[in-house]
């Protein structure tokens, strides 16, 4: 498989959808938020249990949602979760407004959120592929990913505002006003195919999403190095870059000072393949971007101050930028049509699980030991999957 740098322009239903798309990723990141802030006003238990009411039905029914994408369509699974978001977010900002913001009714809210989120995912991950041309896959993802990054970034803010302006009932009816923004684009758009019919089981069809994408040899690289960036880098910069900065004295502006360049860094070169496409050799992209991650991670690590842990932010980012601008195209390039919601299951529950052990075991170790080792023991564990994903031949070659 080689993917192309073709510069027609994207399709206008793409681009609807991918407006559609970052405006819930938005009004996503501001719920998250509030219901994090609204848990922790309980205690920081009642976070943790909220956090995992999300994940918990989201890792344990992602496969059968991938399934139930590749069976009966993903423009349908979606225009189906938008229209229960809608309807969920609307009681459950009622309950709130009457009873206020008991544990039962966040932890109901959580495990919600993941519950649909386990259908939702794989659905909206496979919709690229069903929307534009394979040769313009590379930039359609990267403007999906810079548009992502950027509703991420802005999202925690505009949270803290929100969610003393209005309280989490008000971020819920506003979430509400996202999803519906969606439905009215999913409802407008027509994809080229949307799926094959399916028989047997859907039990069975999920375990053969799984069999497939660890049976291919491209695919299951992507999915080793997936998981690598996934529970490596993530927790770098939420858990260890706050510890590095106590340690060192640079303070909250320098720890949000480093964590922001790592965004921006990702931001830069999504934007970049989304403007000028991919590179001709994905496979060697993705295993260079890992490296190259892991590069900026161990500046992090090892720097003497805030500037320096900046630039190796800014790298670092930009490593996880070339990953994913070249990972997701490649996925979904080497995946049958058969079965694009399924093996987007797989990719969604690498990263949850990963990211499930990785976020325990590294406050642990830093608690332990020292953040700074434990940062350079992070970025040695993604150099090495970097160089593992160079030593698979079909991989160099995709």
């Amino acid at each position: 498989m080689t993917i192309t740098t073709a510069k027609e322009p994207l399709p206008q239903a793409y681009l609807l959808w991918v407006s559609g798309a970052v405006i819930s990723i938005l009004g996503n990141g501001v719920l998250y938020f509030a219901l994090g802030w609204t848990a922790t006003g309980h205690s920081g238990a009642l976070a943790g249990l909220v956090l995992t009411a999300v994940n918990l039905p989201r890792a344990l029914f992602l496969l059968i949602g991938g399934a139930l994408g590749d069976r009966v369509g993903a423009r349908r699974v979606m225009i189906t979760g938008d229209a229960v978001m809608i309807g969920l977010c609307l009681v459950l900002a009622l309950v709130l407004h009457r009873s206020g913001p008991a544990a039962g009714i966040l932890l109901v809210t959580g495990l919600v959120l993941g519950l649909v989120d386990a259908f939702y995912l794989p659905a909206s991950g496979s919709l690229p592929r069903l929307l534009v041309t394979p040769g313009q896959l590379p930039r359609a993802l990267g403007l999906r990913q810079a548009g992502g990054q950027v509703a991420q970034l802005i999202a925690g803010p505009l949270g803290g505002l929100l969610v003393v302006a209005v309280g989490l009932s008000g971020v819920l009816l506003l979430d509400a006003i996202t999803f519906a923004a969606v439905l009215a684009v999913l409802l407008l758009i027509t994809p080229m195919s949307d799926h094959v019919p399916a028989t047997g089981s859907l039990a069975a069809s999920a375990l053969d999403g799984l069999r497939l994408a660890l049976a291919d040899p491209v695919l299951r690289t992507i999915l080793l190095l997936t998981g690598a960036v996934a529970g490596l880098v993530l927790p770098a910069f939420s858990i260890l870059v706050p510890l590095l900065a106590r340690d060192h004295g640079w303070g909250a502006r320098g720890a949000g000072l480093v964590v922001g360049a790592q965004a921006l860094g990702t931001i830069a070169v999504a934007l970049l393949i989304a403007r000028r496409g991919a590179l001709p050799r994905a496979g060697q992209a993705v295993a260079a971007g890992t490296v190259i991650a892991a590069a900026g991670l161990l500046l992090v690590a090892l720097a003497p101050s805030p500037a320096l842990a900046v630039l190796g932010a800014a790298v670092s980012g930009a490593g996880t930028g070339l990953f994913a601008g070249h990972a997701s195209p490649a996925v979904l390039g080497a995946t049958p049509p058969t079965h694009l919601s399924r093996v987007q299951a797989v990719l969604v529950l690498v990263q949850t699980v990963a990211l499930l052990v990785t976020n325990n075991v590294v406050g642990a170790l830093a608690d332990a030991v020292d953040p700074t080792p434990v940062t350079a023991l992070a970025a040695s564990l993604l150099l090495l999957s970097g160089l593992l994903g160079f030593s698979s031949r079909p991989f160099r070659q995709v």
